[in-house]
């Protein structure tokens, strides 16, 4: 017998009913609010073609590490699950890994995610087992050949009203220039601009990366003129939309050297000369000029440190990059961004988002940073901690210092499409808990409580990120 596993109306929402009532109330104030998606990795060529998804497996399990990596880590070869171009898969057979699987995913957030998507978008009630893995799998198939299934419907459907894609700086915007033009679609498709590769001088390719910078700007090969290319590249991002750049670092450590250093160390950097104190130098300079060009073009400055990229080496080398081994580490912000706080912390119109994936750094230093600095925002919990639990530890450790509204409102920071919506409603609902929470314990009234609510997922990122 099929065991029934639909969304509650009542998931994540507080256990004793008082409470549970209150959170339901401040929960309606914003299911159905449009979403806003600041940051985000969805190729917008998805919107731009408009093809029907192929199959439930290039959908919900190909692009989406959560799910891969939990598998991996279960068991699975990367041939099983799809993802060794040497080995070809059938579609279905991957699927039925994921089903037999199931039970690996319980209490994750990628689990509540992929109930979310099956209940509310297909409408599969119940629980996904290696028993009814062909029968889900053909129901999914066979909507996905409906138009209503098609990437800009859903777009619609999902309530999108803005969402920001992450872009090379070189490249050209075609598709979003496209989108932006074309009349039948209505939403609001932006490009980040993303420089990480061009500023790493430890980086493989950043000779080349730097070199194809220049000739595309046209600008000499000294330090002024990769200056100067960035800011021409960020300009170019401008005039497509873009809101904001954002820097994908170990560590966020800045500083600010004298030109002549800054020359020595560039030019020691294209010709691959530098020692690991020197490349983490021009690493820090170009962050702190990274903050000074937001100063100068009003772009959002947002750091995403902390992870420890393509962790193990031999997946990286045989499978390449996002394959779900990046892994954290400890990060370091009170004495990292002095130097760019000391010159920048203060600039009228300066946004600086912080993120992390270190729990720790949270009430410690993020909190305190923006309860003082004008500048800073407190990004929301991100990749290994955009979960339930971790959502509500991440409001407990940031509203006793900075309150609610220092915070940069939810972040999906997803590729994976269909799973926008089910990650926004986690954070809404895990959000009037804590509210639901508060009221109860006479520490905000009800309609404060509701404002915020609403505040959270509208007008704060709104004005975080200049909407």
């Amino acid at each position: 017998m099929s065991v029934k596993t639909g969304l509650s109306s009542a998931a994540l929402l507080p256990a004793d009913e008082a409470t549970r009532e209150i959170a339901a109330d401040l929960y309606q104030e914003v299911a159905a609010a449009p979403i806003i998606s600041p940051h985000g990795h969805v190729d917008p060529r998805l919107l731009l073609e408009d093809q029907p998804f192929p199959d439930p497996t290039e959908l919900l399990i190909r692009h989406d590490h959560y799910v891969t990596r939990l598998l991996f880590a279960g068991g699975a070869s990367f041939a099983e699950l799809g993802l060794d171009p040497a080995c070809p898969q059938d579609s279905r057979a991957v699927w039925r890994v994921l089903a037999e699987n199931g039970h690996r995913f319980a209490g994750t957030a990628s689990g509540y995610w992929l109930q979310h998507e099956l209940s509310e978008l297909f409408d599969v009630q119940e629980e996904l087992t290696a028993d009814n893995a062909d029968a889900v799998y053909d129901r999914i198939s066979a909507v996905l050949t409906e138009p209503a299934f098609r990437p800009r419907a859903l777009f619609d459907r999902f309530r999108i009203d803005v969402l920001a894609t992450t872009d090379d700086p070189l490249d050209d915007l075609a598709g979003h220039r496209s989108l932006a033009d074309d009349s039948g679609f209505r939403g609001r498709v932006l490009p980040t601009f993303r420089p990480d590769t061009y500023l790493d001088p430890a980086g493989a390719g950043y000779a080349e990366r730097v070199q194809a910078l220049l000739d595309a700007t046209g600008q000499p090969g000294t330090f002024d003129g990769y200056l100067a290319a960035l800011e021409d590249r960020r300009a170019h991002f401008i005039a497509h939309g873009a809101v904001s750049a954002d820097h994908g670092v170990l560590e966020p450590f800045t500083t600010d050297v004298n030109p002549a250093d800054a020359e020595r160390l560039f030019q020691g950097a294209r010709a691959g000369l530098l020692d690991a104190a020197e490349q983490r130098l021009l690493r820090g300079h170009m962050l702190f000029q990274m903050a000074r060009m937001s100063v100068a073009d009003g772009l959002v400055m947002t750091v995403h440190p902390g992870v420890h990229r393509n962790h193990h080496a031999p997946t990286f080398e045989r499978f390449g990059a996002d394959t779900g081994h990046d892994i954290p580490v400890q990060t370091e912000y009170t004495r990292n961004l002095r130097p760019l706080l000391n010159a920048f912390g203060t600039a009228p119109g300066f946004h600086l988002v912080l993120f992390a994936v270190d729990e720790t750094v949270y009430s410690r230093e993020i909190a305190p940073l923006a309860g003082f600095y004008p500048s800073v925002y407190i990004g929301a919990p991100w990749w290994f901690l955009d979960a339930p639990d971790a959502i509500l530890r991440f409001r407990s450790a940031v509203t006793e210092t900075a309150g609610f509204y220092r915070g940069s409102g939810f972040i999906d920071d997803t590729r994976a499409f269909l799973s926008i919506p089910a990650r926004h409603d986690t954070s809404r609902r895990v959000d009037a808990a804590f509210l639901a929470r508060l009221v109860v314990e006479r520490r905000v009234s009800l309609p404060t409580a509701r404002r915020i609510a609403r505040d959270l997922v509208d007008a704060i990122p709104r004005e975080v990120f200049k909407l």
